[in-house]
């Protein structure tokens, strides 16, 4: 499974999903992350450009390109939840402020 999650630069979990400067995908495999790649997404940038569907646009083709399956996040706002919930995302919360950590956790919780 792909995860997502908001990071900072020292690898803490962004407080921010929608508003996030970068994302961690982690590939996941027997509880164990397998990959972990991050990237510069800028939505705390492209937040304010365009309409908010124009921006959950944004989100939802990244989550597609990197078949996101799952996001940990420490904050999401009810809109957000709505469409990933209609993609079939399954939302989990952060359980550290470490973003590995966190993803652990996260996975631990689904057994």
């Amino acid at each position: 499974m792909n995860i997502a999650i908001p990071v900072t630069s020292e690898g803490r979990v962004e407080q921010r999903w929608g508003k996030a400067p970068r994302i961690a995908v982690a590939a996941v495999a027997d509880g164990a992350i397998t990959g972990w790649d991050e990237y510069a997404v800028g939505w705390d940038l492209a937040h304010d450009e365009g309409t908010e569907g124009s921006h959950h646009a944004r989100i939802v083709r990244f989550l597609r390109e990197h078949e996101v399956t799952h996001v940990v996040v420490d904050h999401m706002g009810a809109p957000m939840q709505h469409t990933l919930g209609r993609m079939g995302v399954v939302i989990l919360g952060a359980g550290s402020p470490d973003a590995r950590e966190s993803v652990i956790l996260a996975v631990a919780s689904l057994r």
